[in-house]
């Protein structure tokens, strides 16, 4: 869920991508299944199908990593990442050791995580993650992770490129913020390259072209709009970083 500035971010920035490990050592017994940070979460949840553990399958087809769903707390299909995290490997900033940060009810919530800004990890790298998962069957497994995949395609989220849904919802609302947003009359809102989708209105596309500022100022307009007609402060998901 990352925005990246267009004159891209100052200091040093990690590629987790080879951290892509399987701990299987981890999968045996407890049905707990470990995956480093950077394995995507396609790959988990195949990993989770394959032997046969229940739990995951809802989040397959959501482009990202072990790291990120960790990281924002990932919700798909009303399941959300923390329901299934047993704990965390973690290297905080000037530590010499990693270390492992067990679940704690009070540090996650609805798209909140420890190691965002104000979390007891906050500035942590996430490392690896550890998923509590039940027995289940694998092609009943299979089956389910299909059908989600299937329901992503037919709703267009791969129909352009994005950062998944702009905003969060907030049940204070009343109605989720793609409804805010239609009522609002920006879908196919366009500025530059960046454009509210035509099928989601929670989704902003680049349509071609787009520049971070672009998309920068469409949400910045969809913020205004709610704010002058409803009163409603709308709260970003996707992470604004780098510099604009």
């Amino acid at each position: 869920n990352l925005l990246v500035g267009d004159r891209g971010s100052r200091g040093l920035v990690l590629d987790t991508s080879a951290l892509a490990s399987l701990d299987e050592g981890a999968v045996k017994g407890e049905g707990i299944l470990a995956a480093e940070a950077g394995l995507s979460v396609d790959r988990l949840c195949e990993a989770a199908r394959e032997r046969g553990l229940a739990g995951l399958e809802t989040f397959y087809g959501m482009p990202g990593s072990v790291g990120g769903a960790a990281f924002m707390n990932a919700r798909c299909y009303d399941v959300e990442m923390a329901d299934r995290v047993a704990w965390v490997d973690i290297l905080r900033p000037g530590a010499q050791e990693p270390e492992r940060l067990p679940f704690a009810p009070g540090d996650w919530a609805y798209k909140k995580s420890p190691f965002q800004p104000g979390g007891r990890a906050a500035g942590a790298a996430i490392l690896a993650v550890a998923y509590r998962l039940g027995e289940g069957d694998a092609e009943a497994i299979g089956r389910v992770m299909r059908e989600k995949r299937a329901d992503r395609e037919a709703k267009g989220h791969y129909r352009l490129p994005s950062a998944g849904s702009v905003f969060k919802n907030n049940r204070g609302f009343g109605r989720p913020s793609g409804k805010i947003l239609d009522e609002l009359g920006l879908r196919g809102k366009r500025i530059g390259g960046a454009m509210v989708s035509e099928w989601h209105a929670n989704i902003f596309v680049n349509a071609g072209g787009a520049t971070a500022s672009d998309m920068r100022s469409l949400i910045e307009l969809a913020e205004s709009e709610a704010r002058q007609r409803f009163g409603y402060e709308l709260e970003p998901e996707v992470l604004m970083v780098g510099d604009f």
